[in-house]
């Protein structure tokens, strides 16, 4: 049985690519973006082009309030378009990036960094679990910059670290539902992040490369790959764990 993905951020980016390796194995995918629409239908039509099923549905993780109406719609998206009253993968991928370093970080600066990446996995999740079947798997996205340091992430990097301690606790108390959690950590990646940087800027796409031991920046298929395989039948005993996929960045 084909099963469903939930990806937050998923019209494009890390978001998108993991919706399209998911399909690539045979899974369907609900992909949520909060103001491109139309980047969103384009992966909503990828997918179907590809044979599967997918749906859009337009979501800000930065509003915790919203969250109850949130699941409401995907209850009804599930039995309307498939069915079903439940959801096997929740990937939390959305989110922003912030680069100042840490003596020009205003309290609005950390605490959009903690609605996104840290409030909205926690609460989103909590929202959604009803949904998400038994023996399901949740995956946070962190950062590689929660383990190495670059000056002018260190707010971002901080509420991406707690995020990782957060999966840790999230795997042990849905274990008795058989529901695994992990989360993976990606290095520098060629994507809209921070502007497109990595992606445009060539002299820090060479320092990525040259601080890479297979010596280029990432693409964001690589991580769609690192995150289907991670949502695998095969993967089903990996829990509990941080998984970083950076092209060995900073060794």
């Amino acid at each position: 049985m084909r099963k469903i993905a939930l990806i937050t951020g998923g019209s494009r980016g890390l978001g998108g690519s993991i919706a399209l390796h998911l399909a690539g194995r045979g899974h369907d995918s609900i992909v949520t973006y909060h103001s491109r629409a139309n980047d969103a239908e384009e992966v909503v039509d990828r997918i179907r082009a590809a044979g599967g099923e997918a749906a859009a549905l337009r979501l800000d993780v930065t509003k915790p309030e919203t969250f109850a109406e949130f699941a409401d719609s995907v209850r009804g998206m599930l039995l309307d378009t498939w069915g079903r009253e439940s959801f096997d993968f929740l990937v939390n991928n959305a989110g922003m990036g912030l680069m100042r370093e840490l003596g020009r970080i205003t309290k609005e600066d950390f605490d959009l960094m903690v609605d996104a990446h840290l409030r909205a996995p926690l609460f989103l999740s909590q929202a959604l679990l009803p949904l998400i079947a038994d023996g399901g798997r949740i995956l946070n996205v962190s950062s590689g910059l929660a383990r190495f340091t670059i000056p002018g992430y260190g707010a971002y990097a901080a509420v991406k670290g707690a995020v990782e301690v957060l999966t840790r606790y999230m795997a042990k108390e849905l274990g008795p539902r058989r529901i695994a959690v992990n989360v993976l950590a990606p290095g520098a990646i060629e994507t809209d992040f921070g502007n497109g940087a990595v992606r445009d800027n060539e002299q820090l796409n060479a320092f990525v490369s040259e601080n890479t031991a297979l010596g280029r920046a990432g693409l964001p298929d690589d991580i769609g790959g690192a995150a289907a395989a991670l949502l695998d039948d095969g993967s089903g005993w990996i829990n509990g764990q941080r998984i970083e996929a950076s092209g060995g960045m900073f060794l």
